[in-house]
């Protein structure tokens, strides 16, 4: 009994099981952003509510950094086997910079649209000694910022993040 309570009231255990970063959605509502599609026509994050926005920031140029976080976006959403539908992938272009159109064919499915730098790095928390465009995001299907993944995450431990998410959740 005695052991009982050393362990329940000392050794606390770490009650933490995710990996990505958890966001107070109070701190960093959804934002007007202004964004435009690579086609021209208006169009804002709001649009894709109602699902699970993956989001991540980046040049239009596109370094191998960023191809690498698209193409664990896209297979992360393939992973979610059934779910996979209930998962959007949005990539945020924070620069004037031309996409290469056979990224675009690459990542087909992903909403690639551009937006302000100034007001994306108004919104979106970073980790210290880190940039917005280090990190891909969730969106719940509120609307609501609540997750930020490390720098070079990994995507299995994502995986096991996303699928929490989507478990969980009954809307979306």
């Amino acid at each position: 009994m005695l052991l009982s309570y050393l362990t329940y009231y000392v050794i606390k255990p770490e009650g933490r099981t995710n990996y990505g970063t958890i966001l107070d959605p109070r701190l960093y509502p959804l934002p007007q952003l202004g964004g435009i599609l690579l086609g021209g026509e208006a169009k804002e994050l709001d649009a894709y509510k109602g699902k699970w926005i993956m989001l991540q920031v980046d040049s239009g140029s596109c370094t191998q950094s960023c191809e690498k976080k698209l193409l664990d976006m896209r297979q992360l959403r393939l992973m979610q086997g059934k779910g996979m539908d209930r998962v959007e992938r949005v990539w945020l272009i924070n620069d004037e910079q031309a996409v290469d159109t056979v990224l675009m064919r690459t990542f087909d499915g992903t909403h690639m649209i551009r937006v302000d730098a100034s007001t994306l790095k108004k919104w979106l928390p970073s980790e210290e000694n880190t940039q917005v465009n280090e990190h891909i995001f969730m969106i719940d299907p509120l609307g609501n910022l609540m997750l930020r993944f490390p720098k070079d995450a990994d995507p299995q431990k994502m995986k096991k993040d996303i699928s929490k998410l989507l478990k969980a959740s009954a809307i979306g």
